[in-house]
């Protein structure tokens, strides 16, 4: 591995003097002052009295560090939401996987390039129902314009993870080639580049190729490249381990049934394999703080593959997606924020920040079911303050 992205001074996006940067991740509007943290701790309560069993969250802010708690990590015994609580971090997964591709890219010795074809790294995999993977590119795979076909979409898939049926199949996993075949068995959404469609099989196809490039598993080098640099002590990649390691809530989920007969269900413990390179990680609000942090300072990838990882793709709303990253701009107030959110059974995660790295929320909730305008609104509530009067959060739409 390069040692460029650890002993390099740190480099603040969209700030003066980072001219290399700034069409990467434009400047964002100048934060208010943190006296407001208590409409963060608000918006946290208000997604407990919706229903959600616990909220948690953290904040970076300069020199600044805040934690936000609201209701409970165990309905049975009461324990409340601790800050070191692990918990399931879904598509969050996606940044990793991104960024260490990238690193390979600028590392001569492995040969890859982002513009390469998926066949040219995995011949013949991507074939069939009119998909073909000597026309997607690994760019395309980062940044959801491939058009393949989201494998957690297909019926029979989604069956298993619904209702009663979770129990039966929650210890069962999947391989990555189980996972991909799923999404090949479906046709194409559009032509590769032409438009954009969040997909998880772009990211089990992504952590193939880190594998294929490197002879290791996209986990290790997750773990050497990113989390070990950084101090990332509660950040793992579990593979097929059913448990989640060292200090958790529990995580409870409606298994996706809605309605007055949908009961709440304690699913902490299933296989991860399922979700793989597209989100398996397990982390926590302090090392999920601080990955982004590194990400957006420049710390983790060269120029190059930083102005690659933050040019988006423009997804409507103010809303655009680099590689394995989003952008939104605050309706309420007009700050720009970079990160990404994710959903799996039993926790919903958001993590946002400013182009420059200097402030960054991450927030958890132990639920997989509830109005996600309510995640919108503890974002609004931390880079904008209390709400303005007429600004109404808006919610996200990709996990």
């Amino acid at each position: 591995m390069a040692t460029y992205a650890l002993s390099r001074p740190l480099v603040a996006l969209a700030l003066a003097g980072a001219a290399a940067l700034t069409a990467a991740v434009p400047a964002a509007a100048a934060p208010p002052a943190a006296s407001h943290h208590s409409a963060t701790q608000d918006a946290l309560d208000a997604i407990t009295r919706a229903g959600t069993p616990g909220a948690l969250a953290r904040v970076d802010r300069a020199d600044e560090i805040w934690h936000g708690t609201s209701g409970v990590a165990d309905t049975r015994t009461g324990r409340p939401r601790l800050p070191q609580d692990r918990f399931r971090a879904g598509s969050l997964t996606k940044p990793f996987i991104a960024t260490v591709l990238l690193q390979l890219a600028a590392e001569p010795e492995y040969g890859l390039a982002i513009d390469d074809t998926v066949d040219k790294w995995l011949p013949g995999l991507v074939r069939g129902n009119g998909n073909d993977g000597r026309r997607i590119t690994l760019r395309q795979l980062l940044q959801h314009t491939s058009g393949l076909y989201d494998y957690i979409h297909d019926a029979r898939f989604r069956a298993k993870f619904t209702g009663e049926a979770f129990h039966i199949h929650r210890y069962d996993g999947a391989t990555p080639e189980e996972l991909v075949r799923i999404g090949l068995a479906h046709k194409p959404l559009f032509t590769p580049g032409l438009k954009w469609s969040y997909s998880n099989t772009n990211y089990i196809l992504a952590g193939m190729v880190i594998e294929k490039a490197t002879g290791n598993s996209y986990a290790s080098e997750v773990e050497r490249r990113i989390i070990k640099p950084l101090g990332l002590r509660g950040t793992t990649l579990p593979g097929t381990s059913s448990s989640i390691p060292g200090p958790h809530g529990r995580h409870y989920s409606k298994l996706y049934v809605s309605g007055p007969s949908a009961r709440v269900h304690d699913v902490t413990d299933f296989n991860p394999s399922v979700s793989g390179a597209s989100g398996e990680i397990i982390s926590t609000t302090r090392d999920l703080n601080v990955f982004t942090r590194a990400l957006l300072r420049g710390k983790l990838l060269p120029p190059a593959q930083q102005k690659d990882m933050f040019t988006g793709y423009d997804i409507g709303d103010g809303r655009s997606y680099g590689l394995g990253i989003r952008s939104q701009t605050l309706k309420a107030c007009g700050v720009k924020v970079w990160g990404h959110s994710s959903e799996i059974p039993g926790s919903l995660t958001r993590t946002a920040a400013t182009a420059d790295g200097e402030h960054v929320i991450t927030l958890n909730r132990n639920s997989d079911w509830g109005d996600p305008a309510l995640e919108q609104a503890t974002i609004e509530a931390e880079f904008c303050g209390p709400r303005r009067l007429g600004m109404e959060p808006t919610a996200p739409t990709t996990t």
